[in-house]
C-alpha cells in the first residue's frame, strides 16, 4: 500500500502509548493516502484487544487534521499479522537496554529499608515521578512482591500490562513505565511464594517486560535482606542502593543491615534518605515525632562499614498531603510540588540522577578516522 510523505511526516508525531515510540517506526502505518481533502489511513494495532485503541485513534486524527489541506480523516484500524509482530519484537529487542550489561547507561537504583513502615514505597513513587518530570525516561519495578503497593500509589491499581506474544508492555503512569506483581493478581489476593519463585518473578520483570531505553530504573525493594535483595545483586550486579530510614535510632540500626548487605553483594550504597524527619506545626515550629539524628547516624555507620562515603541525601518532613497523594494515586511531587516534602524529594531525585557516571570499563564505539 502507498503512503503520502506529508501524511507520514504528520504521523511520525504519533506515539504508541505503551511502547513510547512513533507508530511510523513501529511499522504500524500500513497506508496513508490523500483523497482530495480526506486522509485515508490504515493503522495496524499490535494486538486485537489493544487497550490504547481509542488513544491511538484520537492522536492519529489530531495529527492529521492539524495539516491545513486535510478536512477529514477516514481511519481504519487493523491488527498486525504474527509475522509483523515477530518483526516488531525483534526490532524492540535490538533497541532494548540490557540493564545488566556493564556498558549500559541506565542507572539502576534499588530503594531499600531495614523494616517496613518507613515510607519507602511512597518515596520511591515520588522519586520516580520527580525524575520523569525533569524529562528523564524512568522505569519502576515494584520488587516488593509480598507487599506490593506501587500501582495504588501511582493511581493505576487495576492496570493490566499489554502482552504482545511473549513480550509484556508496562503501563505508564505520570510518565513512569511501571510493572508490579499486583498487576497480575486479582482482588488484592496475597502472593504466597518462596525464594525460587520470587527470583523468577524479578527475572521475568527484567527480561520479558519491554521498558525500552531508560535513563533510570528504580526498584522498590522489600524491607530487609531476604531473597529479593540477593536476586537483585545477582541479576543486576551494577545496581546501586539507597537506604531509607526514619530519625529514630532503633530504625537506623535496623536500616544499617539493609545497607551492609552491599559488602557481600558488591553493590554500592549511594546514599541515605531520612523520612518523617519532623512535622511542621502551624506556628512554624517543628515537632520531631520520631526523634532526630537517625539519618546522619546511619550515614556515618554505613560509611565506616563499607569503607566509602555514604552521604545523607536529604531529610523529608512528615506531610499529610504525602499520604493523601498516595491514597489518590497522585504523588506529592505532582499534586503539591511547592510543599516542603515535595521540594526535598525533588532535590534528592536530582542529586541521584545528576551524579557523573565514569566511563571506566565501558566499550566506546570509536573507530579510526
Amino acid at each position: 500500500m502507498s503512503t503520502e510523505p506529508r501524511l507520514l511526516e504528520a504521523l511520525s508525531n504519533v506515539q504508541d502509548p505503551e511502547l513510547r515510540r512513533p507508530i511510523t517506526e513501529l511499522g504500524m502505518v500500513e497506508s496513508a493516502v490523500l483523497d482530495g481533502s480526506t486522509a485515508r489511513v490504515k493503522i495496524l494495532l499490535t494486538i486485537a484487544g489493544c487497550p490504547m485503541r481509542s488513544t491511538i485513534e484520537a492522536d492519529t486524527t489530531a495529527a492529521l487534521t492539524a495539516l491545513p489541506e486535510i478536512a477529514s480523516v477516514a481511519l481504519e484500524l487493523g491488527v498486525m499479522s504474527p509475522e509483523q509482530r515477530a518483526t516488531l519484537r525483534e526490532s524492540l529487542k535490538a533497541r532494548s537496554v540490557p540493564f545488566s550489561d556493564p556498558g549500559s547507561l541506565t542507572r539502576v537504583i534499588g530503594i531499600a529499608s531495614g523494616k517496613g513502615g518507613v515510607g519507602k514505597s511512597s518515596l520511591t513513587a515520588n522519586l520516580a515521578c520527580a525524575m520523569a518530570s525533569d524529562g528523564l525516561r524512568v522505569g519502576l519495578i515494584d520488587a516488593d512482591v509480598h507487599g506490593f503497593s506501587i500501582p495504588g500509589l501511582l493511581g493505576i491499581p487495576k492496570a493490566k500490562p499489554t502482552r504482545v506474544d511473549e513480550m509484556i508492555l508496562p503501563p505508564v503512569a505520570h510518565g513512569v513505565k511501571t510493572i508490579s506483581i499486583g498487576m497480575f493478581v486479582d482482588d488484592n489476593k496475597p502472593v504466597i511464594w518462596r525464594g525460587p519463585m520470587l527470583h523468577r518473578a524479578l527475572e521475568q520483570f527484567l527480561t520479558d517486560v519491554h521498558f525500552g531505553d531508560l535513563d533510570v530504573l528504580l526498584l522498590d525493594l522489600p524491607p530487609g535482606t531476604g531473597d529479593i535483595a540477593i536476586s537483585v545483586s545477582q541479576l543486576l550486579p551494577g545496581s546501586e542502593l539507597v537506604v531509607v530510614t526514619t530519625p529514630q535510632a532503633a530504625a537506623a540500626q535496623v536500616a544499617e543491615r539493609a545497607g551492609s548487605i552491599a559488602k557481600q553483594t558488591g553493590q554500592k550504597v549511594i546514599g541515605v534518605i531520612e523520612n518523617m524527619s519532623w512535622l511542621q506545626l502551624p506556628d512554624g515550629s517543628r515537632m520531631e515525632l520520631f526523634g532526630s539524628g537517625g539519618g546522619a547516624e546511619l550515614s556515618e555507620r554505613l560509611s565506616a562499614t563499607l569503607g566509602a562515603g555514604v552521604p545523607l541525601l536529604g531529610q523529608v518532613p512528615l506531610d499529610p498531603l504525602l499520604r493523601a497523594g498516595g491514597d489518590a494515586g497522585v504523588p506529592l511531587v505532582l499534586s503539591h510540588p511547592e510543599s516542603a516534602a515535595a521540594t526535598q524529594i525533588a532535590a534528592i531525585a536530582r542529586a541521584l540522577t545528576h551524579r557523573p557516571r565514569g566511563l571506566a570499563g565501558m566499550k566506546l564505539a570509536v573507530s579510526p578516522g
